[in-house]
């Protein structure tokens, strides 16, 4: 017989946090899974006294969504295999899941919700106070359950506004994630290709065009 609550089978049992079991077992919804990442060291020292560093992507539909700063204008939503630290890198360790709710949202819709959330969290405007990867699993959590990520988790944020200069004393691949890298290469890589190939064809076309003008010439 169960006692009302469950733990999730993923988690350890001084990880998981507790659910309501009506919520686990209501199979004609999505579960939606806040995934958290200790970053670096330091949270070994600091999380005693509240302080973390913490990394977290969103599970829906056997994915985990994230959001990571790069330099270009287009989306910086990338995704993972849930709770596979090693495709973020070697400062992401894997602290604990939290099922935040179900959603009825079909995968569908999920993934239009996620194009157009990446017209907000664009990769050139990744901040690390005020629009960072936990804001991000905040904002699409709250369209797919109604429900915010634990404040805890983006605590660093508010510290940074209190002491700016901790922004500047961050590494750089805190900010774009492996995962993220290997996406960028791809997409850059899918430009240049187009890129080529119109100019291919544009070539071809102004060959084309003075052939025939010097055919009607003569």
């Amino acid at each position: 017989m169960m006692n009302g609550s469950c733990k999730l089978p993923f988690c350890s049992p001084d990880q998981a946090e507790e659910v309501e079991e009506a919520a686990i077992f209501d199979v004609s919804r999505e579960p939606v899974i806040l995934n958290i990442y200790d970053m670096f060291w330091t949270n070994d020292y600091t999380a005693n006294v509240g302080l973390g560093v913490y990394h977290s992507g969103l599970e829906v539909y056997g994915r985990e969504y994230a959001y990571g700063g790069h330099p270009f204008p287009f989306s910086g939503i990338f995704d993972i295999c849930p709770r596979e630290a090693s495709e973020l890198g070697e400062q992401f360790r894997y602290k604990q899941s939290i099922h935040l709710g179900n959603t009825d949202f079909t995968e569908q819709e999920v993934e239009k919700i996620l194009e157009q959330l990446g017209k907000e969290y664009r990769g050139d405007r990744y901040h690390l106070m005020n629009r960072n990867c936990n804001h991000f699993s905040g904002a699409f959590s709250q369209i797919l359950t109604g429900r915010d990520a634990p404040a805890w988790v983006n605590r660093l944020a508010y510290m940074s506004t209190c002491v700016p200069f901790l922004q500047r004393c961050l590494p750089k691949e805190w900010l774009t994630p492996h995962a993220l890298e290997a996406s960028l290469a791809e997409q850059r890589g899918a430009q240049a290709s187009n890129t080529a190939i119109d100019a291919t064809s544009t070539t071809a076309l102004t060959a084309s065009s003075s052939s025939e003008r010097q055919a009607t010439w003569r």
